[in-house]
């Protein structure tokens, strides 16, 4: 089956294409086109966007993400660019939270203890309390090169996040005029087979991707994306860090 343009931007954000779907207040229906979409059909739009939004240096995603390994729930805030640096923070089912910045070729990480506690599921609690002792609210590092990192390094490269999403032709339609964020935007919808997708798109600017979201049974979410081509605030921590490959080693 054909792949949209917009499942292909929710497969590449999302890694798992879960993207939770709740719409904002929308404004009348945009029947009669006008402004920088004059005369585009809902799919040329579309395809703009992923165009722009491919072709952004960095961005800020942050959004309600499905863990197909546990059923859970990721939510992530998350800026990355092209170069492979990111910074922001992740929890899993809303059960703490753990602070990730890349730069180079090292991986810095900081969890709090609920965050500790909910992966430590399954241990002792003298193992749990172990670990909370050692890590919890410390920055740790690791090399990026390294196999326990090699996930987390690949979703820090925009690249990576959003390969695929290239060159898809679209048959999305128009829908409402909004806003997200305060920005306006246009909403188009689009669908793959039973799964149906919601796009946001900047009228004001680059038409940059604003906000996906997914009614799939399977994988339902919302992602935004913001901050287009500002720098990524990944910087060293300050302070003591503990070597995670060295603790391991």
């Amino acid at each position: 089956m054909r792949r949209t343009a917009l499942a292909a931007l929710c497969l590449a954000a999302a890694a798992t294409a879960g993207l939770t779907g709740c719409l904002p207040g929308e404004t009348k229906a945009d029947s009669k086109p006008k402004g920088p979409f004059t005369g585009l059909t809902g799919g040329e739009i579309a395809d703009r966007a992923v165009k722009a939004t491919t072709g952004a240096t960095s961005l800020r995603m942050k959004g309600d993400i499905p863990d197909d390994e546990d059923g859970g729930t990721i939510r992530i805030d998350m800026a990355l660019d092209k170069k492979g640096r990111c910074a922001g923070t992740m929890s899993m089912n809303g059960q703490g939270k753990a602070d990730l910045i890349k730069t180079g070729d090292t991986i810095y990480m900081k969890y709090d203890e609920k965050f500790l506690r909910a992966q430590g599921e399954g241990q002792s609690k003298s193992e749990t309390d172990g670990v909370v002792e050692l890590l919890a609210d410390k920055w740790t590092k690791m090399a990026a090169t390294g196999s326990d990192a090699k996930d987390i390094a690949g979703f820090c490269d925009l690249d990576s996040v959003l390969a695929g999403a290239e060159d898809v032709n679209s048959d999305a339609t128009r829908g409402k005029t909004t806003t997200v964020d305060g920005s306006p935007a246009i909403i188009l919808h689009e669908k793959d087979g039973k799964d149906r997708y919601t796009l946001y798109v900047a009228t004001e600017g680059k038409p940059y991707l604003l906000r996906v979201d997914s009614t799939s049974a399977k994988d339902p979410g919302t992602i935004t994306f913001s901050d287009y081509d500002k720098p990524v605030p990944a910087q060293k921590p300050a302070g003591r860090i503990l070597d995670l490959d060295k603790l391991s080693g």
